[in-house]
């Protein structure tokens, strides 16, 4: 066992959807597996890897980092739910207004002297092969149809009252079917916004999206003409509102496409 959980508490927290029960024993020995099984699939503050359980079925987990500081009593006293918490909780609102997400499994905290350590939020893996990061290199016979579908995608979303704050590439996955259909699902949704998404608002959750220029326009007119706004003007205030955003994030990182503005 690493020395650091030694001060972790035996009996961490955990909450499984009762359709997977039977992998509880599994599950449990999640934390203590961590770091030496499954494979890795994105780290950065928090780390994701997909591991296979005893009955075949492939479960993302994420571990959430250790917060710090302020964050620590906050999450740990209860006074705000803790990131892995809402993502555990998030997939019934979204099921409920038919917004596809993976399948919840199971949420687990660790704690020490009742501090929140690290949290994990376990979910089915999901099928769909593809990101939004795919349309960097696209070409128009996939961008725009896929604009038009992702915008009703979006715009039902906002319709139900859900603001996904942290509407980015990676973060919408996606499949398309034999009859040409595109079907989405979100993942990372422990920043969500449930109430009216008024129009305005929507629009400007598309800015941190990427592609060809082209895509991002048909994606503002089709998303504008579903909810009753004027196409002309959703374009242009998008198209600004993108300039400006990806000026700044140029500012501080590397866009690995070329950006049209």
């Amino acid at each position: 066992m690493h020395f650091a959980r030694l001060f972790v508490t035996l009996s961490p927290m955990i909450r499984i959807n009762p359709q997977y029960e039977g992998l509880r024993q599994y599950i449990e020995r999640l934390p203590s597996v961590f770091e030496s099984e499954g494979r890795e699939i994105y780290r950065k503050r928090n780390l994701i890897k997909v591991f296979q359980a005893p009955d075949g079925t492939e479960l993302n987990v994420k571990r959430y980092h250790i917060p710090h500081g302020l964050n620590a009593l906050v999450y740990s006293l209860g006074i705000r739910k803790s990131k892995g918490l809402r993502a555990w909780e998030y997939p019934a609102l979204l099921k409920a207004r038919g917004i596809e997400t993976p399948e919840p499994v199971a949420y687990i905290e660790e704690r020490c002297m009742g501090l929140l350590r690290y949290s994990y939020f376990v979910s089915q893996q999901c099928p769909y092969a593809h990101t939004l990061y795919d349309m960097a290199q696209a070409e128009p016979s996939l961008y725009e149809p896929m604009a038009k579908a992702l915008a009703d995608y979006a715009a039902h979303m906002h319709e139900e009252g859900v603001l996904h704050k942290d509407f980015t590439p990676g973060n919408i996955l996606w499949q398309r079917a034999e009859d040409g259909s595109f079907h989405f699902s979100l993942v990372d949704i422990n920043r969500m916004r449930f109430g009216q998404v008024n129009t305005q608002e929507g629009l400007r959750s598309l800015v941190r999206l990427w592609g060809p220029k082209r895509f991002i326009q048909l994606l503002a007119r089709a998303y504008a003409t579903r909810r009753g706004a004027e196409a002309d003007r959703a374009e242009a205030d998008v198209m600004q509102w993108r300039a400006r955003f990806w000026r700044r994030y140029a500012m501080k990182h590397k866009i690995p496409f070329p950006l049209e503005l």
